[in-house]
């Protein structure tokens, strides 16, 4: 079976609202009824739902080149987000927060919401990816603590250029954390190549499986001196302890999650993933970047004016193209 014949909707739609939430395959729909038949069945099936939630762990590990151990599974990125927030602290010396200005809104205003903590929030100003480097060496100094941006604006489509950045945030002492939810699924993201100290990212969107599943990567050398304070018994040390007199974290990336995860997701997110890890991300890249380019040359052939980068490098799946009346285009392209 070829991967496209997985999808239902490829048969009477052009889908193009992935960079929101992928399409719905046949492998993600049996994952659901899987998990509904199981409850049906077994009701409470403790043992069945920490398999599949060790091997979801396994697969994302796989796509980002980590190890598991190094991976939180959350119920949205703004609880991954969080989670590392309350784990930093912010003195005077050590306050700033360098963030870009095409951010997902979320994944700024946690940020902000530490000011009562000391952090300084700044904004570097990138317009469609260019002039990042520039941008970003205004801001970071050693006073930063913390460099956190997209991989891929969810406005634009535009890639920031993430090993530059991460130098910048070595240089000067800061950690770094890279939202790849808009990158995941559409091109290969290597956390070691790439030498990041965390990323975050989620299910909904080009990994094709479910709202309510993401993901946090924390690199394994910080994850003993970092104690976040949002937690819950799946953050123990033995979850089956059940000790309400102590906190007892584990020494792995799994001390930043919280309660009980949504088991019903992680089915769904574990069957989206595996299409991804069976199309290999290099050979999506090939495929969507040249569909994109195709995109940018009939928009140029009919006077479209394209927000996103050229360059393939320089940009991620998403094309974003400029609408006289966003309204009007996008209800014509529904009735269409």
């Amino acid at each position: 079976m070829s991967i496209r014949s997985k999808f239902p909707i490829f048969e009477t739609s052009v889908f193009l609202d992935s960079c929101s939430h992928g399409a719905l395959s046949n492998d993600v729909e049996a994952a659901y009824a899987t998990y509904l038949e199981d409850r049906r069945t077994h009701g409470t099936h403790w043992g069945t739902w920490m398999g599949i939630y060790e091997e979801m762990r396994q697969a994302i590990a796989t796509l980002i080149n980590a190890k598991p151990q190094e991976i939180a599974i959350t119920g949205s990125v703004s609880a991954a987000l969080n989670a590392v927030a309350t784990a930093l602290e912010f003195p005077d010396s050590k306050s700033g927060v360098v963030v870009s200005d095409i951010e997902f809104p979320t994944a700024s205003q946690i940020w902000h919401a530490q000011a009562g903590r000391g952090a300084r929030v700044q904004h570097a100003r990138v317009e469609d990816g260019q002039n990042q480097e520039r941008a970003f060496a205004g801001l970071i100094n050693d006073r930063t603590a913390m460099v956190a941006v997209t991989h891929v604006s969810y406005r634009t489509g535009a890639r920031l250029d993430v090993p530059a950045l991460v130098k910048l945030a070595r240089e000067n002492g800061a950690y770094f954390l890279l939202d790849s939810f808009q990158a995941l699924g559409t091109f290969p993201v290597d956390v070691k190549s790439l030498e990041v100290d965390f990323l975050v990212g989620g299910c909904t969107k080009y990994l094709l499986g479910s709202s309510g599943l993401s993901f946090l990567y924390v690199r394994e050398e910080l994850i003993e001196n970092l104690h976040p304070t949002t937690s819950g018994w799946f953050a123990q040390k033995d979850i089956h302890a059940m000790d309400i007199f102590h906190h007892d974290p584990v020494n792995a990336a799994r001390k930043f999650e919280m309660g009980t995860p949504p088991v019903p997701n992680l089915y769904a997110g574990l069957a989206g993933l595996n299409i991804i890890l069976e199309a290999n991300p290099e050979k999506i890249w090939n495929h969507v970047s040249g569909l994109g380019s195709h995109i940018i040359q009939i928009a140029d052939d009919l006077g479209i004016p394209v927000r996103t980068p050229r360059e393939q490098q320089e940009r991620g799946a998403m094309i974003s193209l400029q609408a006289k009346d966003e309204v009007a285009a996008v209800t014509a392209l529904a009735e269409a």
